[in-house]
């Protein structure tokens, strides 16, 4: 995703407090996907009718997912992938991470994580 003008700019500790409740998002988001797995459908023998229709929920689930946490501020980079902008570079988070505990400049990405002292 790119970086929008909206985008807030985080201390450690504000990335830190906001976190619990992007972990909340997230987990919540990946079990509605989950239980849409769980559901098939008996009357779609070959499964192409299925398999489109999880798609597309499965695509509105994750695009719902990243409105709501770059509405609080936070860059999504991928699915289950957050980054919270502190001025130098970001503060990164990817699921299941229990906590925040990686940095990486705005040029490095995921690749260039760095675990904060």
């Amino acid at each position: 995703m790119t970086k929008r003008p909206e985008t807030k700019t985080f201390s450690l500790g504000e990335a830190q407090r906001l976190l619990p409740a992007v972990r909340e998002r997230t987990r919540r988001a990946m079990g509605e996907i989950h239980a849409l797995s769980l559901s098939g459908d008996d009357e779609d023998p070959d499964g192409a009718e299925t398999t489109e229709a999880f798609q597309e929920e499965t695509t509105r689930i994750v695009a719902e997912w990243a409105r709501d946490l770059e509405s609080m501020g936070t860059e999504v980079k991928g699915p289950w992938l957050v980054d919270f902008d502190c001025g130098g570079g970001y503060y990164c988070w990817s699921w299941p991470e229990e906590s925040l505990e990686f940095f990486h400049g705005y040029k490095e990405g995921f690749a260039g994580r760095v675990r904060l002292q």
